[in-house]
């Protein structure tokens, strides 16, 4: 019955709650990741526009349930500007999705997940982005990343880890942005006519099991796990955007 709605077999729809619920327990435990994790592994199954608004759903259910702790504890201004910027390359990002070939699209999501997921992981030293202007930059970049493939987080993680504080603080700013940004980012779907019927139902279905990794990651993010919590995800995501990118490729 639920496949029939969300017009998916049953083995895909099995597979998107999976990939649901882990991306919402990564999304719990580091505050960014859910819709590069969602996108990584869910391309060979939905297009990146049909996935972008669903990925908005849960984005904006996993801001609401963790937004309490992470405004008190996050760079409001940094993420404030950020999310200004971001709101100005977003058009930018949906217009070029809107026109690209479908394998194209789905090309170009995992290959700027890969490359940003590898700067993480590597732990760049971006001095650039300390600067005000490196800050409006990251947020406009980040608009059109989450226009192009609902990955403008990433971007903005990247911003946000490079300014070494504590893991609980940018954890936080992530928190903050992600949820700012998603007001602004329905406004756009909207206006893009991308946020469809389909795309509402199959967004609140898959948001649940989403909302429940989401509590269990946030459970998990404990002092003495906060270490881990950066190379865990982006190791996640480098794996499965390799992975993805030979399914395609082959």
């Amino acid at each position: 019955m639920m496949a029939d709605i969300l017009a998916l077999n049953n083995t895909d729809l099995l597979l998107l709650i999976l990939i649901c619920f882990f991306a919402g327990l990564i999304r719990g435990f580091s505050g960014f990741g859910l819709s590069a994790f969602v996108m990584s592994l869910s391309v060979t199954i939905i297009p990146p526009i049909e996935l972008i608004p669903i990925c908005w759903w849960m984005e904006f259910i996993a801001g609401v349930f963790m937004i309490k702790n992470g405004w008190k504890e996050s760079d409001k201004g940094t993420s404030i500007v950020l999310w200004l910027g971001a709101i100005c390359g977003l058009p930018i990002g949906l217009f070029v999705t809107k026109i690209l070939d479908v394998q194209i699209s789905k090309f170009v999501a995992l290959a700027l997940i890969l490359t940003l997921s590898v700067i993480l992981f590597r732990n760049f030293k971006l001095h650039f982005l300390s600067s005000k202007l490196g800050t409006v930059c990251s947020g406009i970049c980040a608009g059109i990343a989450t226009g192009l493939a609902s990955i403008g987080g990433l971007i903005v993680a990247t911003y946000v880890l490079a300014s070494q504080n504590s893991a609980r603080r940018m954890r936080a700013s992530l928190v903050v942005y992600i949820l700012l940004n998603s007001l602004t980012t329905f406004v756009f779907l909207i206006i893009f006519d991308v946020m469809d019927q389909k795309a509402l139902v199959r967004g609140v279905l898959l948001a649940l099991p989403s909302s429940i990794g989401v509590v269990l990651g946030s459970i998990l993010f404990m002092q003495k796990l906060e270490k881990y919590y950066r190379p865990f995800s982006l190791g996640l995501l480098i794996t499965f955007c390799i992975v993805g990118l030979i399914r395609l490729i082959g």
